[in-house]
């Protein structure tokens, strides 16, 4: 048991409980399974095959309502600073408010300027979608955008993009550079034209390394088409970014440099002018029905009770595998390939948010807080590692998450689909007992049987969309959002800074002079040996 279920010794009551009644009997219960059942929208979160009963259930809900979750959560939409250690407030919502059917309670001018943004984006994506790209002091002839930043400027716009595919305008195509690999951009370069390529650098300080670096690649190639003239490549160029002068510096004047605030961290920006690309990529009037499903989700938090609200139901069951039964991940599977990017991006959203282990007193949380998440596209996911899921020695939670209606008419291939991912999700829980295979085979070989008995009662949710729209994954996104913010303030962190990829970075600066031939002795000895080895071998 975690250190959060000290102060709730129930807790630890429920799971001892728990322990001897398999998932098999639970779902006999159809009250349980109605609690455990929500849909808001086009979203059905699924928690019936979680290790959980009402009481269960009960006890942990009493918990959350007893820790002040609403005046926490009033606080965040309000524009308190919530983010201690910057003194910043956390206004993610406030982006996608004007889809709100509830009066954002928002700093007003924030509000202001966030609907003349996004005026700004619809005007920029306007003039490309037509044609008119020297309206927006861009070339006017454009088949390409490049979107180049990493971590929250690249995973939620690059999510999106490939999500909705089936709502992309024609004739405009999407790409994405984040790495410092050169092996992205030689390889992006070798399939565009420069005359016909416009390129948007994401960064807020507009000095993260790896996004100028892969900049000034374009830009020089940008450049071969106009004489090596550098001033006339950065006229293929926008910038999302709070630093205008180093942006004009660079050589994108401001009026083609949209505002990243510092309300808004990267991992929650996909709503802001962070989401030019999406914009781009499938219009304005599906980028902002995208606002409007993470709205919807926004209102159905800020009014709804802990036993109907579906962020804190996911909050719940988190809490449940891992501060009372002890898991250390938790799998991501989406039965979607557009959401193929689905994991990595909640790899960002959850464990950068929520890899603390101090409270923001500065005081050790004494507990376990984020587990580790992974995952990939099933069915594939089935032929690669379901078998440790399924009779592997750790139990490990999964998130399965589909659609009902698909973007394509293949009928059947989507029938298969969604009954393997039904299927996965029923064997996970049910199991098969040695009895049972024995009856099938007849042929008493126990020890064959015991390899193919699965012992079952290993839970799982199930998220259903209606159909991938913009609303739908914009629901879906900030669904998730909100559970990070439950799962912070439940484990007494603060989810919305990021120090830990600091220190990473500093010494990675330290380290080039030494690749480029200056040797330093203040390295540890292993990196001087790795150093002395690279070196030896460039």
């Amino acid at each position: 048991m975690d250190a959060i279920t000290d102060r709730v010794p129930s807790f630890a009551e429920h799971a001892s409980r728990l322990a001897n009644t398999h998932l098999r009997e639970l779902l006999k219960d159809k009250a349980r399974g109605d609690r455990l059942r929500k849909r808001v929208g086009p979203v059905l979160l699924d928690l019936s095959r979680q290790k959980l009963d009402l009481a269960a259930l009960d006890a942990v809900g009493a918990y959350v309502q007893g820790t002040n979750w609403e005046a926490a959560r009033d606080a965040m939409f309000s524009g308190a600073h919530i983010n201690t250690s910057e003194d910043r407030a956390v206004l993610h919502t406030a982006l996608r408010a004007g889809g709100s059917k509830l009066k954002s309670p928002a700093p007003a001018a924030d509000l202001e300027e966030i609907e003349a943004t996004l005026k700004r984006i619809e005007s920029i994506v306007g003039a490309v979608h037509a044609g008119k790209g020297p309206e927006a002091g861009l070339p006017a002839t454009i088949t390409d955008v490049v979107n180049i930043g990493i971590g929250g400027s690249d995973l939620g716009p690059r999510l999106a993009v490939d999500a909705l595919a089936q709502f992309h305008v024609p004739h405009l195509r999407s790409h994405f550079l984040t790495n410092v690999d050169g092996h992205a951009a030689a390889g992006l370069m070798k399939s565009l034209d420069p005359k016909t390529t416009i390129v948007l650098l994401v960064s807020k300080s507009f000095n993260t390394q790896e996004t100028l670096l892969n900049g000034n690649v374009l830009r020089d190639w940008i450049a071969t088409v106009y004489g090596g003239d550098l001033k006339k490549a950065a006229g293929h160029f926008l910038s999302v970014s709070s630093n205008t002068k180093a942006a004009a510096d660079w050589g994108i004047p401001a009026d083609k440099v949209l505002p990243m605030w510092d309300f808004v961290g990267g991992r929650f920006s996909l709503w802001s002018a962070v989401g030019l690309s999406i914009a781009f990529a499938v219009g304005m009037e599906h980028f902002r029905a995208l606002l409007a499903g993470a709205a919807m989700i926004d209102d159905h938090f800020r009014s709804t009770p802990w036993q109907e609200n579906l962020p804190v139901q996911l909050a719940i069951a988190e809490i449940w595998n891992r501060n009372v039964r002890g898991s250390t991940s938790r799998a991501v599977v989406p039965y979607v390939d557009p959401l193929i990017d689905l994991p990595s991006y909640l790899q960002q959203l959850e464990m950068e948010s929520l890899g603390k282990h101090v409270t923001p007193e500065g005081k050790h949380v004494g507990g376990r807080t984020v587990p580790v998440v992974w995952g990939s596209i099933g069915t594939n996911a089935q032929h690669a590692y379901f078998q440790a899921l399924h009779q592997g020695t750790d139990i490990v939670p999964l998130e399965f998450i589909g659609i009902v209606k698909p973007g394509h008419a293949l009928a059947e291939n989507h029938r298969v689909l969604l009954s393997n991912l039904l299927a996965q999700a029923a064997a996970l829980a049910l199991g098969k007992t040695t009895e049972e295979v024995l009856a099938e085979s007849k042929d008493g070989n126990q020890a064959i049987a015991a390899q193919r008995t699965f012992e079952g009662d290993r839970p799982s949710t199930v998220i259903l969309l209606d159909a991938l729209t913009p609303e739908a994954l914009g629901a879906l996104i900030a669904l998730y959002e909100h559970k990070v913010f439950m799962l912070g303030h439940l484990w007494g962190i603060n989810a919305f800074d990021q120090w830990g990829v600091e220190l990473g970075k500093l010494i990675a600066k330290q380290i080039q002079p030494a690749l480029a031939g200056k040797p330093d002795p203040s390295f540890d000895a292993s990196t001087q040996a790795l150093i002395a080895e690279i070196a030896a071998r460039s």
